[in-house]
């Protein structure tokens, strides 16, 4: 395959994250390192690799290690912090950097989710070998190194935990050659137990059909929030699986099209089988890890009559089933797939929930656990006050700004 037909394609191991993970801790360990990195690629050469960039950035979370027995409900609200401040933080950087992370030859950001022990007791981690093993979003150093995706660079930072990471991900002998070292932050100190804010197990209810909705359109840093939370949210549990219990899945409501006319810049809405092809491919980046890559992965697209008729199913080697259905309503699968337990939702989106378990309630059947991701915002970020920066950064999170733009930037070029 010529080079010019290939992505350029790097992974960057982050350090293990802070404890607690606030804005200002995760700003504090991974700002100098992620800087780093965005915009050696920023300034990369697209025509050598088709315009395409991709960087996988593995955030190291002790307080997902040894994870599968505690039901994903009381592990969510740390994890969807962290996730949430470290794509803030990315979204932040790309502001002040006039870094693109939306259109075609920008930078295609997937954060993968690792299990690190809490005491860096890295003899402890196991390769994966199982189908779950080799699913995420929740994967072990092993497991991500085994999976011989095809990076170009692996950046690792400077620091003692950072050589930790890369001696670990080294071990498994996969053969990456091109290492480039990159300065790490300020290790944020903290007594505090990465396990301190963690619900408590007892009553906390496991789910094995999730769903969440929306547009999709052109995949943007807020979607891949939301959906790596709603796919966190598919529970682990062996004796689930041993026992033939009901089948794991994901269910992904992506509007149709023709509900999507009087959108703004309609003309540029991406269609409906482009927004499921980018929904998958960001799936696949971040849930799938066999060494046998997508060729393993089973596909098949249904076309019944009736509500929710038109989808597209993906089955992964774990045997979880990911479902990216065609609504032609608000509520979708949720209000006739009795088996969905759980919705994730955005909090500016909250009165969807709502209306959902009005629906549920109405024909008798349980409510959904709900969960929420935050609205990313920059209030915390003094350095994006002013000179229309917010407004920018706001741009980056929002499929109609991403359109506004790309309506301009077809006015410009008919004038010449």
């Amino acid at each position: 395959m010529a080079l010019e037909s290939l992505p350029l394609q790097c992974l960057l191991l982050l350090s293990p994250s802070p404890s607690p993970a606030t804005f200002a801790n995760v700003k504090a360990t991974y700002h100098t390192p992620l800087f780093s990195v965005l915009r050696e690629l920023n300034l990369a050469a697209s025509s050598t690799f088709n315009g395409k960039k991709i960087l996988d950035i593995a955030l190291p979370c002790p307080h997902l290690y040894t994870s599968s027995s505690i039901p994903r409900s009381c592990l969510y609200d740390e994890t969807q912090r962290v996730l949430a401040n470290v794509y803030k933080l990315i979204t932040v950087i790309s502001t002040t950097q006039g870094i693109s992370l939306e259109s075609g030859d920008g930078i295609d950001v997937r954060v993968i989710l690792i299990s690190w022990p809490r005491d860096d007791r890295v003899d402890l981690i196991q390769e994966g070998t199982a189908g779950d093993d080799l699913t995420g979003p929740v994967i072990n150093i092993r497991t991500l190194a085994s999976s011989r995706r095809p990076w170009n660079t692996i950046y690792s930072i400077q620091t003692e935990q950072g050589e930790q990471v890369l001696k670990t991900f080294l071990h498994s002998g996969q053969g990456y050659n091109s290492v480039t070292k990159v300065r790490g932050g300020i290790t944020a100190a903290s007594t505090a137990s990465s396990a301190a804010g963690l619900k408590s197990a007892e009553g906390a209810r496991r789910h094995y059909s999730v769903a969440v909705g929306g547009t999709f359109d052109h995949l943007h840093i807020g979607h891949k929030l939301l959906l790596t939370m709603f796919a966190f949210m598919a529970d682990e549990d062996p004796l689930h699986d041993s026992l033939g219990g009901p089948e794991k899945s994901l269910t992904v409501g992506i509007t149709a099209g023709e509900l999507l006319k009087n959108k703004k810049y309609a003309e540029f809405l991406e269609s409906w089988d482009a927004r499921q092809k980018s929904t998958w491919d960001f799936f696949c980046a971040i849930l799938h890890f066999s060494r046998a890559g997508p060729d393993a992965v089973r596909s098949q697209e249904i076309t019944d009559d009736g509500p929710n008729g038109h989808a597209v199913h993906y089955k992964l080697l774990s045997g979880l089933v990911i479902k990216l259905v065609e609504i032609w309503d608000p509520f979708g699968p949720t209000i006739t797939d009795e088996s969905i337990s759980a919705l994730v939702i955005s909090a500016e989106t909250r009165s969807g929930g709502k209306a959902v378990n009005d629906k549920r309630r109405e024909k008798g059947w349980a409510e959904l656990e709900v969960f929420e991701v935050d609205v990313l915002d920059a209030e915390e970020e003094s350095e994006l006050h002013g000179n229309g920066a917010e407004q920018t950064f706001q741009s980056k999170l929002s499929s109609t700004e991403i359109r506004r733009m790309q309506s301009e930037k077809a006015r410009r070029e008919y004038k010449v």
